[in-house]
């Protein structure tokens, strides 16, 4: 048999795919909620992918108390780096949407598009593989985090003993997982 080709497809996945076969036992209900909340995780990729290229070539929105607009516009103004991945390991590492280092101040801003409320913790990971990355102390610089979400900018001082302590603990897990990978436990 000669199979259809088709190109187009290839490395794409359909929303009712063979993969993820979980939707033949939804309702109409529980497909509206998964297939919006997609379309939403789809809409927050594309917006986050806007303010990459926004701030990576400067160019600022216009004044609006607006999620988008605070973020990018802050952004560009403490003159962050956008999508900038920190390391550790092959175990651990992640990518900050936004992050700078000057004069001993680390700032890491995070684009929230839910509706979920969020928490600092992300961003606290992040602060800590800079640290581990970069070979900072906690103490020695001062940290803030920002979440930028649901037209509010919520602020955190990042406290040097929680980073230390996740510090600790990626150092700790990341030699257990390598043992695990050693014993063939992957």
């Amino acid at each position: 048999m000669i199979f259809n080709k088709h190109s187009a497809l290839v490395g794409q996945h359909a929303f009712l795919s063979a993969s993820k076969y979980h939707w033949i036992g939804y309702d109409d209900d529980k497909l509206e909620r998964v297939y919006v909340a997609a379309m939403a995780a789809q809409r927050g990729t594309e917006l986050h992918t806007l303010a990459h290229e926004l701030i990576r070539l400067g160019v600022k929105l216009g004044r609006s108390p607006k999620t988008l607009n605070m973020y990018v516009n802050d952004a560009i103004g403490y003159r962050m780096t956008p999508e900038q991945p920190l390391f550790y390991s092959t175990n651990c590492y992640g990518t900050v949407d936004a992050i700078s280092f000057r004069k001993n101040k680390l700032r890491i801003h995070d684009l929230k598009t839910g509706i979920t409320q969020t928490s600092e913790h992300q961003l606290e990971v992040y602060a800590a593989l800079f640290c581990l990355e970069y070979r900072y102390k906690p103490f020695d610089i001062e940290i803030e985090l920002r979440i930028y979400q649901n037209d509010e900018i919520r602020i955190y001082e990042g406290d040097p003993d929680t980073i230390t302590h996740i510090m600790e603990k990626i150092k700790s897990f990341d030699k257990r997982i390598s043992l695990m990978q050693k014993e063939g436990l992957d």
